[in-house]
């Protein structure tokens, strides 16, 4: 099923091109839900309930274990794709239902309380998206990652950003929705200090 019109009109007149980059929409899986229900109402019939509650389970474990050895084994387990040494912050969320499909490279780092979706249920659909975070790429605290979204190699995610689109190798994004920080973004930082 193709992207709905206000999406492709929602991100060129927030973002001011016609550009296939960050069109996240474009990599995520659509499965309509038919009835008279959103579709969460229906997720014990799209995902095991009992994959659900291990999944959480275990994602409870990771959120709260200080050990990062401990965090990508588990995350791993999962069906999560773990680089060497990624550091995964205290309360960082990993998708409950379809861990499987988030990818960290080497290094990278996730930032506390961040959240990586790889689904989102909506009213009469839920979509599926694998989230891709580069290596060294990093997540700041409290940032959302949506489904089908990649961060490239050494990009910096801003803390409390909502990342809809991709995000560029070399990139610092900030803000709800997250966009690039241009080189006055980074001067008037400087008048703080």
């Amino acid at each position: 099923m193709p992207p709905a019109a206000s999406d492709d009109s929602d991100d060129r007149g927030r973002h001011g091109d016609d550009s296939d980059n960050g069109r996240r929409h474009d990599r995520l899986r659509r499965e309509p839900t038919p009835g008279s229900h959103n579709s969460l109402w229906g997720w014990p019939s799209i995902r095991s309930p009992l994959r659900v509650a291990v999944n959480y389970l275990l994602v409870w474990v990771i959120r709260l274990s200080p050990s990062l050895r401990l965090k990508n084994w588990l995350l791993r387990r999962l069906g999560a794709t773990v680089g060497t040494g990624v550091s995964w912050g205290l309360e960082a969320t990993p998708d409950v239902f379809w861990p499987e499909l988030i990818s960290v490279g080497d290094h990278a780092i996730v930032g506390y309380d961040a959240t990586l979706l790889c689904h989102e249920f909506l009213q009469s659909e839920y979509r599926l998206g694998e989230v891709v975070v580069g290596e060294r790429a990093m997540i700041g605290a409290g940032a959302t990652v949506l489904p089908g979204v990649e961060i490239g190699s050494e990009a910096q995610v801003a803390a409390n950003s909502l990342v809809t689109r991709d995000v560029p190798a070399g990139t610092t994004v900030a803000g709800v929705p997250a966009k690039p920080l241009t080189r006055d973004d980074e001067d008037s930082e400087s008048d703080f200090e």
